[in-house]
């Protein structure tokens, strides 16, 4: 009889896997080759049925996002100087010219100084309530673990209105400042339960080593606790960033001008007709995904550690 492994899948297990997780990420990939495919279409080609899978390319979107575009009258046109850059082209072949940018850049930086900052906040002080709770004695500590979560418990529409009426009265109203500080304290509640799983998971005789070695307390935290702990900020960071990214309902009510992110101003993209630039539209999608993609892939080794952290016990 020849050996056989209980956990070694066998060839044929191995090449259904691969088919089935192939076909999974192709339908899940589906809407964002849309996307992207549509950020470089033309207005027509964007709308037209059905839809056209094989199309011109152009920049069309790109250039309607990052400018504000006005149509002048055939004479005032006429007596233009040619173009000179290849944005000036495009707009020029659809009888536009390019009137200044767009706020989409400074509603992007938005996005990023909010996302960002909220993100290191929330894992700032995250890592800290979670170092408290799991190695001290913390009266109530059951009880305020579940008070902590349950601030996830309540949809955002709940609240948004006393946070409206709180911000208004302290000023936070459209501010950097009020965001992050909203956004933080959403965020805070799963920095402190995922962060205290993998601090659990560290032996306490690290830091005792340490502490004989002369260290104090918070060098021990420092330097012993926290490069141990590296795979599940790192984890945690990313889904901080990503529900602060994406934050849409908060982010409507509380902005409207100097702090408004991207996800409330990409659907009022408008083109000079007064429909919707699909185009555009899909333009800033993309662009919007970059910077949490980029995120994710420089963290991806730590993320896939961070998730099995603590999976098998020996």
């Amino acid at each position: 009889m020849s050996a056989h492994s209980v956990t070694e899948p066998s060839p044929a297990s191995k090449w259904i896997a691969g088919i089935l997780v192939g076909l999974y990420a192709v339908i899940t990939l589906i809407p964002l080759i849309w996307i992207i495919s549509t950020s470089f279409k033309s207005g027509p080609d964007s709308i037209s049925y059905p839809p056209k899978v094989v199309f011109q390319p152009t920049l069309e979107g790109y250039v309607n996002l990052f400018t504000t575009q006005s149509r002048p009258s055939a004479e005032d046109l006429a007596r233009l100087p040619a173009p000179t850059t290849w944005y000036d082209r495009i707009t020029r072949e659809r009888g536009m010219i390019i009137s200044g940018p767009s706020r989409f850049g400074q509603r992007f930086l938005n996005s990023v100084i909010i996302g960002f900052g909220s993100t290191f906040l929330s894992i700032f002080l995250g890592t800290l309530a979670a170092y408290a709770f799991s190695r001290f004695k913390v009266p109530l500590k059951d009880d305020l673990l579940f008070f902590i979560l349950s601030t996830r418990m309540m949809p955002p529409i709940a609240v948004a209105i006393p946070i409206y009426l709180m911000f208004r009265q302290l000023g936070l109203s459209d501010t950097h400042l009020g965001m992050i500080l909203l956004y933080t304290a959403v965020n805070l509640s799963l920095s402190v339960w995922l962060l205290k799983g993998f601090i659990d998971e560290i032996p306490r005789e690290y830091e005792e080593a340490a502490l004989i070695d002369g260290y104090t307390r918070f060098q021990a935290f420092y330097k012993v606790v926290l490069p141990q702990a590296a795979t599940g900020i790192a984890s945690t960071a990313i889904f901080c960033l990503i529900f602060a990214w994406n934050e849409y309902a908060f982010a409507v009510l509380l902005t409207s001008g100097n702090a408004q992110t991207a996800p409330p101003f990409i659907p009022t993209i408008l083109s000079v007709g007064g429909g919707i630039d699909w185009p555009a539209v899909a333009a800033a999608a993309t662009l919007f995904l970059l910077p949490v993609i980029i995120f994710t892939v420089l963290l991806r080794k730590h993320l896939l550690r961070g998730i099995t952290f603590g999976a098998v016990r020996k």
